[in-house]
């Protein structure tokens, strides 16, 4: 029984190993894709050695020794991720207009001072009036917090954005942004692969909240978040201490890790604590859900009312540019009145 048990072992492990190997170099080709500063036939022809050298290995593990073959690999991916940890991310590069200035804050008892809130009108994806503006808001009169959700396709998949709102009329928008350097696009596979810096953006809701429906035919979701005076300020000033040291200390987008939901999620977590990970932080399109369950959102309607009311597309469609755009957009949302 041992004898035979044994090549169906040693097959089984190879099966294994080879699957690892084969894992491990699809990712090393995909990075060696995004990040190899070189074009056609140049990068095919990298790509091309670094297959051949997989499978190389592969062959080795198979035809003659298992573990000379594991080590072959491992050199050649301990090279990879060598050249990989050199890869840094930087905020001096051509940026895209609309990521091409990042905010900062400072802040001086309840006064605070956004330097660099973005401020564009947009009139297409690429017509617009670009316009940067260093705002100042009073904490004492921090009156809300509301979330965000635009979704461009798949129901599992949004942007988020939060936007706190004050006593005086005020209301200020953040959203974790990748910074697209000039001519680039969004991927989300590239997005684990280094290829852009985060930003966090403080805007004008009639910025980054109306250009998702106005201009980029997405639907938009508004829900007013029940949130604890004290967190609701701890969070703001989370943001600007967030910008700030994206000023000082440049990151990489990542899909998973960084980006417009977990970023918020980890600032929450240091704030308050005890947050239950959950799968629904990456499909962010059912963030409004998690943050039901866990009693966040306005009391006394069930998560298809508030989502119902909640859908501010064509408010927005029909206030592009009114000064009342932050409260046209919240008629009828639930926690929202006209004494608000």
């Amino acid at each position: 029984m041992s004898n035979k048990l044994h090549p169906a072992l040693s097959a089984s492990l190879n099966i294994l190993l080879s699957l690892i190997i084969l894992l491990a170099a699809t990712w090393g080709g995909i990075a060696l894709f995004y990040q190899i500063p070189m074009n056609m036939p140049w990068l095919a022809g990298v790509l091309l050695a670094w297959a051949a050298l997989s499978l190389f290995a592969l062959t080795h593990l198979w035809r003659y020794s298992r573990w000379q073959g594991c080590l072959i690999y491992l050199a050649l991916h301990c090279t990879l991720l060598l050249w990989w940890n050199t890869l840094t991310p930087s905020n001096e590069r051509i940026w895209e207009d609309d990521v091409a200035q990042m905010t900062s804050g400072k802040v001086e008892g309840d006064l605070v001072t956004l330097f660099n809130v973005r401020n564009f009108d947009w009139h297409s994806e690429t017509q617009y009036t670009p316009r940067w503006e260093t705002r100042q808001y009073d904490l004492s009169q921090l009156q809300s917090v509301d979330m965000l959700t635009s979704h461009w396709g798949m129901d599992a998949i949004a942007h988020v954005l939060v936007s706190f709102g004050f006593n005086d009329g005020q209301f200020v928008t953040f959203s974790v942004e990748i910074r697209k350097k000039k001519g680039q696009k969004f991927s989300e596979i590239a997005g684990f692969f280094k290829q852009y810096e985060l930003s966090i953006l403080a805007t004008d809701e009639r910025d980054a909240v109306a250009v998702r429906p106005n201009v980029r035919g997405e639907d938009t979701f508004l829900y007013r978040i029940d949130m604890p005076v004290d967190i609701r300020r701890a969070l703001f000033l989370s943001y600007i201490d967030q910008a700030n040291q994206l000023i000082e200390q440049p990151r990489f987008y990542n899909t998973v890790t960084a980006n417009c939901t977990t970023m918020v999620f980890s600032m929450m977590q240091h704030i308050s604590g005890g947050l239950p990970l959950d799968s629904r932080l990456l499909l962010t399109g059912y963030l409004p859900s998690y943050i039901k369950e866990l009693d966040g959102l306005t009391s006394g309607f069930d998560l298809t009312q508030l989502r119902n009311a909640g859908r501010i597309t064509e408010r927005s469609k029909h206030a592009p540019l009114n000064e009342n755009y932050s409260k046209i957009i919240r008629q009828g949302v639930p926690g929202w009145s006209d004494k608000n």
